[in-house]
C-alpha cells in the first residue's frame, strides 16, 4: 500500500470508535487517499492483581516470582494484541464496506502524541474521536487527548462526534488570521468538500477591515468552484457559532486551533476547547 498522503484514524476500543471509522472512510473516499487505523497499546497498563507478592522470600522464590510474573506479563501483552486485531480488523471491514478505496491496519507500543508526530510526514488528515476510552469512563465531554494531539501536529486534525451523517453543510469559522486565511485555501484545493456549500463566519469583535476578509475569502471560494455565503456576526465566538450550527444545519465546522500556549490556556482557559463543546459537531482543526 502507498503510506503517502493517507487518512490515519486513530482508535481506542471505545464506543467512539466505530464513528471514527465512518468519518475516516467518508475523508479517504473523498481524496481517494489510502486509509489507514491506527491503534496505540499502553506500554505499561495499571493491572490489578489480588496477589500478595508482600514479605520476605528467599532468593529462589524470588526468581520463581519474578518468572511467574514475566509469564503473565507476556501473556497479557498476547491477548491485548490478539484483542487489538479483532478489534482494527472490524473497522477495516467496515470502512471497506462503506467505500474506502483501501484500507490498512497497524498496532504500536507507545504514547499517542509522539507516535503521531513520527508518523506524520505521510499523513494528509488526522481523524480521531474528540472524547475516547478514558472520556467514556469519567464522562468528561472533550477527551484529554485531544488538545496534546493537535497542539503537537501540524496537519488538520478532523475530531469527530458521537454518530455519523454524512456532510452536507460546511462552515469556516474565519477569524481573518493566518491560520483561518490557510484554511480557507486548504478548503480551496482540497476535493475534501468539493460540491459542498461553505458557509463563512466571522464573529467576535468587529473590525473595520473585517468585511475585505471576508471578501477576500468568499471570492477564494468561489474561484474553486464553490458556494460561499458569508455572514458577519459581531458577538460572542462561542455563542454565534453554535446558535449558528444550529440555524443552518451544518455538519463540520472547520477552525483554527490552541493559538494560545499551554500555560495560557490552563491560566485562562481555551477558547478552542469551549467552542469544541460548545459546537457538538465534527471539527476539522487547524494549526
Amino acid at each position: 500500500m502507498n503510506h503517502e498522503n493517507k487518512v490515519l484514524a486513530c482508535v481506542d476500543q471505545s464506543r467512539f470508535a466505530d464513528f471514527v471509522a465512518d468519518y475516516a472512510a467518508w475523508a479517504a473516499i473523498r481524496l481517494q487517499a489510502p486509509l489507514e487505523f491506527l491503534h496505540i497499546l499502553d506500554r505499561h497498563p495499571e493491572i490489578a492483581s489480588s496477589a500478595d507478592h508482600s514479605g520476605a522470600i528467599g532468593v529462589d522464590a524470588q526468581e520463581n516470582l519474578l518468572t511467574r510474573l514475566s509469564a503473565q506479563d507476556e501473556q497479557r501483552t498476547r491477548a491485548a494484541r490478539e484483542k487489538g486485531r479483532l478489534f482494527l480488523n472490524g473497522l477495516r471491514e467496515r470502512a471497506l464496506s462503506s467505500g474506502a478505496p483501501s484500507a490498512d491496519v497497524r498496532q504500536r507500543h507507545g504514547e499517542l502524541e509522539t507516535t503521531l508526530v513520527e508518523q506524520e510526514p505521510g499523513v494528509r488528515l488526522f481523524v480521531l474521536g474528540r472524547r475516547g476510552e478514558s472520556a467514556g469512563s469519567t464522562q468528561r465531554d472533550l477527551g484529554r487527548n485531544v488538545e496534546r494531539v493537535v497542539r503537537a501536529l501540524h496537519k488538520p486534525v478532523l475530531a469527530v462526534t458521537q454518530g455519523f451523517r454524512e456532510p452536507r453543510r460546511v462552515m469556516i469559522a474565519f477569524d481573518g488570521g493566518t491560520v483561518t486565511r490557510r484554511g480557507v485555501e486548504l478548503v480551496a484545493g482540497s476535493p475534501l468538500f468539493r460540491g459542498l456549500p461553505i458557509h463563512l463566519l466571522m464573529s467576535g469583535r468587529e473590525t473595520a477591515d473585517a468585511p475585505k476578509q471576508m471578501e477576500w475569502a468568499r471570492k477564494t471560494l468561489e474561484a474553486a468552484g464553490f458556494e460561499a455565503p458569508t455572514l458577519l456576526v459581531p458577538g460572542d465566538a462561542e455563542t454565534v457559532i453554535a446558535e449558528n450550527i444550529q440555524r443552518l444545519d451544518i455538519d463540520i465546522l472547520i477552525m483554527g486551533a490552541y493559538a494560545h500556549s499551554p500555560l495560557r490556556s490552563l491560566l485562562f482557559g481555551s477558547k478552542t476547547s469551549d467552542l469544541l463543546r460548545s459546537a457538538t459537531i465534527p471539527t476539522l482543526l487547524l494549526r
